[in-house]
């Protein structure tokens, strides 16, 4: 894979904005802006799994420098994967 360094800086700002968007849409935020690029990652990597297991559709997927990012998919699982860290990291009231 032959990756630029301006194909690898759109993938960042791309996944930082998924993470985002997801962090938003649980209504967990921790962290900043590293943290909303590795969930956007984290996000896309759950969305493909999901989308080969389950055999569904790809949405929309951005193709930048022969890599696909997909989309839709990694919103729906960086909210997940997020969702899922805030019930385990939640603190209790005492």
């Amino acid at each position: 894979m032959n990756l630029t360094i301006e194909s690898f800086i759109i993938l960042l700002l791309v996944a930082g904005v998924i993470g985002a968007i997801g962090q938003k849409l649980t209504g967990y935020s921790r962290g900043g802006c590293l943290t909303s690029i590795a969930l956007g990652f984290i996000g896309a990597l759950l969305g493909s799994w999901a989308v080969k297991q389950f055999n569904l559709p790809e949405i929309y997927t951005l193709k930048v420098a022969h890599t696909s990012f997909p989309i839709i998919w990694a919103i729906i699982g960086a909210a997940v994967f997020v969702g899922v860290l805030g019930l385990l990291t939640r603190r209790r009231m005492l």
